[in-house]
């Protein structure tokens, strides 16, 4: 078997927020809008071949089965992007706080983490050229 892709998908309060986050501030395409009570339900963002998806507490409930249902308002998740300009990603997100600040990590990786509109952790990492 193999796997030919992973996207998660995020249960979150509203999907509105989440736009301006992956659309203006990191450039990704709203791909995929479903609405649901008159407001989306459900979204997909897309990137190259990056893919992350957002779908409401109330769409999640109405659409799974009970057991699923019942787990969507557990999160939050947390997201790890590799990126090729951390730079880029740090300006994007000048004015939104740090939950975890820039770090070089002892895996070789300069990071840090924010946290998007609906709760979920991001981190954005670029690999460095010389570990420590």
């Amino acid at each position: 078997m193999n796997v030919t892709r992973i996207t998660p998908v995020l249960p979150v309060k509203e999907i509105e927020p989440q736009l301006h986050f992956w659309m203006d501030r990191l450039g990704f395409t709203k791909t995929i809008e479903v609405p649901h009570d008159g407001k989306l339900g459900f979204v997909a963002f897309q990137k190259g071949d990056a893919e992350v998806m957002y779908q409401t507490y109330a769409s999640v409930e109405q659409d799974a089965p009970p057991a699923m249902g019942a787990q969507a308002r557990k999160g939050p998740t947390y997201l790890y992007l590799q990126v090729d300009d951390l730079g880029a990603v740090l300006k994007a997100m000048h004015d939104v706080p740090h939950v975890m600040p820039e770090r070089t990590a002892f895996y070789g990786m300069r990071e840090f983490a924010v946290q998007d509109p609906g709760g979920h952790f991001v981190t954005f990492a670029q690999p460095v050229a010389n570990p420590k």
